[in-house]
């Protein structure tokens, strides 16, 4: 035995990157299975209250074994007078929202929370030697502010290639799959949207949002010929604005309707894999399943509610589109916080395109994670109408796309919309 642990000594690599991977996929699991109250689990839309009481001394095991593999860090992060440096916690808050899009409590917990998959994630044989605070300082610093990698070299007091692989590991480490909820969680979706509209059984907002992209960053087999410039990315969001679901790596130029057709989300909905609760609401006469608000060029289908065409004034008809208008401000909030992030502004994102499409998953469930903190500094509160007409091409489409099904259903819901004033 001890000939073997001379052999495997304690702080090879190739442990320290098998106990990494395994602390990675167990943490992984334990937040998606077991989420307690401040996790970043989006799979469950209103996580229980309470602690699951395995998860803080897997937690803090796993951390402990993670930290027994760390080097003593030989570069601490710079302690610039802006507040940049992160480990200045609490010091500077204004600073933490500006360059980090967070509280300094919030940057605080989440260094916490993923300290051991920063800490011991190194590449082979080439040991970065910094701290979990500047690692994450450093990502962050790139999402929130989309500054370049010589801008963060420079701030931070680390070489180029160490800013890329810091950037990079933080948007790894984020790359938790995105669940869409089941029924049960489903019925506290569907109860916050009929608390604010009085239609029953919406399940969630679906639209699309599309960033700008430089494709000249883009290598010349990442992506076909024909793509514009521009991402899309498929979103579909609660009424608080959490992301229940993101489909991101389409081409900006096509349309609301062929990405939605394209996605699996499509054809699980279709094979009756989600949105499939036996729980059917009853409105006159009528069974109304579980269903997502469309907004752009969608169909009408029986789980995809889309507005009228124009529709008399001060009918149910008109009620509902009001209602429908109402639900899609949450999908505008959410695209607009993602703007937020300065990596996904109005500019071209400065990227390969795999980049690209990882920077839009990390800021997305950063977007959920701060929602699940009650941190607001990255949430838009305003918008843009003309820029989300413009993102969804917005068309009228009925006749053959419609299932006749869908008209009675909507027909049905359209009894039980609010009147309401949408105007303001």
């Amino acid at each position: 035995m001890r000939d073997a642990e001379k052999q495997i000594p304690m702080n090879s690599p190739s442990l320290a990157a098998l106990i990494s991977s395994l602390i990675s996929q167990i943490l992984i699991i334990i937040f998606l299975f077991f989420p307690p109250s401040n996790t970043l689990s989006i799979a469950t839309p209103n996580p229980s209250p309470h602690h699951h009481p395995l998860f803080p001394f897997l937690h803090h095991f796993l951390a402990a074994a993670a930290l027994s593999l760390s080097r003593k860090r030989k570069r601490p992060l710079p302690d610039t007078d802006d507040g940049a440096a992160a480990s200045r916690v609490g010091r500077n808050p204004d600073s933490f929202k500006r360059l980090f899009n967070m509280k300094s409590a919030t940057f605080e917990w989440l260094c916490c929370l993923l300290e051991p998959l920063l800490d011991c994630r190194d590449p082979v044989d080439s040991p970065l030697d910094l701290p979990a605070e500047t690692r994450l300082g450093i990502g962050l610093y790139r999402l929130a502010t989309g500054a370049d990698h010589r801008e963060i070299s420079a701030r931070f007091g680390v070489p180029e290639a160490d800013s890329k692989f810091c950037v990079k590991q933080l948007c790894t480490n984020y790359r938790f799959w995105v669940g869409f909820p089941g029924p049960i969680e489903l019925e506290s979706v569907s109860s916050q949207f009929e608390t604010l509209t009085g239609l029953p059984n919406c399940c969630g907002v679906v639209s699309c949002a599309r960033f700008e992209f430089d494709i000249k960053k883009a290598s010349r087999n990442s992506i076909p010929n024909h793509w514009k410039q521009s991402i899309a990315a498929q979103i579909v969001v609660d009424s608080s604005s959490r992301i229940l679901s993101i489909i991101a790596g389409f081409s900006g130029g096509k349309t609301d309707l062929n990405i939605l057709k394209s996605t699996n989300f499509y054809k699980d909905v279709e094979k009756g894999k989600i949105l499939n609760s036996q729980r059917v609401v009853r409105v006159n006469d009528v069974d109304v399943p579980q269903y997502l608000v469309g907004s752009g060029e969608y169909p009408l289908l029986p789980w995809l509610l889309v507005p009228f065409v124009d529709p008399k004034p001060g009918s149910v008809e008109e009620n509902l589109n009001k209602a429908h208008s109402l639900m899609q401000v949450s999908s505008y909030k959410a695209m607009a916080s993602l703007r937020n992030w300065g990596v996904l502004d109005r500019r071209p994102i400065k990227a390969e395109y795999k980049a690209a499409v990882a920077c839009i998953g990390a800021c997305s469930i950063l977007h959920n994670m701060l929602i699940s903190r009650e941190d607001y500094s990255a949430f838009c509160h305003e918008w843009d109408d003309g820029a989300f007409l413009h993102d969804q091409n917005v068309a009228r489409l009925e006749g053959n796309l419609v299932e006749e099904n869908a008209f009675v259903i909507r027909n049905a819901l359209s009894t039980r919309a609010r009147s309401l004033d949408c105007s303001n």
